[in-house]
């Protein structure tokens, strides 16, 4: 099978490309913005993970997803940081749902988390690309970043970059 591609939101882009580039089997996470539609035709930070799920599944990635981001709270900055699940494809939609019905398993409420069409993309700066990794002791990265790759490593060790 083929890589496959799937928008995911939820907290800040920064944080969610640094912990699906952290994985095996992802060999590409664009960040920056994505628009669906209807009352989410805004944008909203999110990223876009082209993965092989030979090597990571589909229930996963979305486990990790739940797990490092608010995917319970419906916070008041939902329309910047949106709980989402974005689907290029109608396909892929039914993939999904099926996936998110097992992989919200491992949370003790219900996510708020959407699985939406993924309308338009916008990629974010390049000098905002690869936060991460081009400063990792920088505070913003210590606080919000490293905590949910600690989370990783201790819950998902065999699905991390060797």
């Amino acid at each position: 099978m083929s890589e496959v591609k799937i928008g995911l939101g939820g907290g800040c882009h920064w944080c969610t490309e640094a912990i699906f580039q952290a994985l095996g089997g992802v060999s590409k996470v664009d960040q920056g913005w994505i628009a669906s539609d209807g009352e989410y035709v805004s944008y909203s930070e999110a990223v876009i993970v082209t993965f092989d799920p030979q090597s990571i599944s589909l229930k996963n990635l979305l486990e990790i997803h739940l797990l490092t981001h608010a995917s319970t709270s419906d916070h008041s900055f939902r329309n910047k940081y949106r709980s989402a699940i974005y689907y290029p494809n109608s396909e892929q939609k039914a993939l999904i749902e099926i996936a998110f019905g097992e992989a919200k398993l491992v949370l003790e409420e219900e996510p708020i988390t959407m699985i939406l069409p993924l309308m338009d993309f916008k990629k974010n700066e390049e000098e905002f690309l690869n936060y991460y990794s081009n400063q990792p002791d920088a505070p913003f990265c210590q606080r919000y970043i490293s905590p949910k790759l600690e989370l990783l490593r201790k819950r998902y060790i065999n699905q991390l970059n060797k």
